[in-house]
């Protein structure tokens, strides 16, 4: 194994990256900015905290039961930047330098390597997704996506884009082989989009990916911070990963 890289003093980007990639996982929780990390082992499936809280089916569900794929995706309201798994998607802004909300929380995580890291990549246009190496954080990637823009209702275009960010945000994952991925509430905050119609995009986005790529992905985690935004996906996880047989047909045509 090559010689130990401090993290918080290291000015080269890549050799960081690399040397990384060349620990377990074991080895690199000696590096994580936090030790009160949370593996993914502990985080509950949508199956599993359906049946522990006992939800109801509503009609009107936008999708089939599928007791595989309720397996696949999580809900968690927690700090993204404290999650063991393979990546974690930032909200960023277009330059991928850090800015406030979740994207500001993540880079003071991550420290300064993931800044410098980021300046190589030229930025991000909306509804696109890069990644780099996690640096300090308990995950090992980081997925930059740009959301859209909202001032006032949003219209096709921003709908359009905010699902793009979800579904590139999983393209990237999938070429990097990655089986585990946790994503904020994107474009939720000051970039205005409403929480409701955020959901609705993310969820219907997450629920059609995993139809055709159950097999390649252990586990979609939606994890939010609001506990607004925790009651919001509760509410609307039933319509599209249903726990129950009550199934509006009208829907699903």
């Amino acid at each position: 194994m090559a010689a130990k890289v401090d993290l918080t003093t290291s000015t080269d980007w890549k050799e960081a990256k690399k040397y990384l990639s060349g620990l377990s996982q074991k080895q690199r929780r000696e590096h994580y900015f936090t030790k009160d990390f949370l593996p993914l082992k502990s985080i509950d499936t949508w199956k599993k905290m359906a049946k522990n809280v006992r939800v109801k089916q509503p009609e009107g569900a936008k999708f089939p039961k599928d007791a595989a794929l309720n397996e696949k995706i999580s809900l968690l309201r927690h700090d993204i930047t404290k999650l063991e798994v393979d990546a974690i998607v930032n909200a960023a802004n277009s330059t991928l330098l850090g800015g406030g909300g979740v994207d500001g929380c993540i880079h003071r995580a991550a420290g300064e390597l993931l800044k410098e890291e980021c300046r190589s990549l030229s930025g991000c246009e909306t509804g696109e997704a890069k990644i780099t190496c996690g640096y300090r954080l308990p995950a090992l990637w980081v997925i930059h996506t740009v959301g859209p823009v909202c001032q006032g209702p949003p219209g096709p275009t921003q709908e359009a884009a905010l699902r793009s960010c979800y579904s590139n945000s999983l393209h990237v994952a999938q070429d990097a082989q990655l089986h585990s991925v946790a994503f904020p509430c994107i474009s939720t905050g000051v970039f205005g989009y409403p929480s409701e119609a955020a959901a609705e995009v993310a969820l219907g986005t997450l629920r059609e990916w995993l139809q055709e790529h159950k097999d390649k992905v252990e586990r979609l985690v939606l994890c939010v911070f609001l506990e607004k935004d925790e009651a919001i996906y509760k509410d609307k996880l039933p319509l599209y990963f249903p726990v129950g047989d009550s199934v509006d047909a009208a829907a699903l045509d």
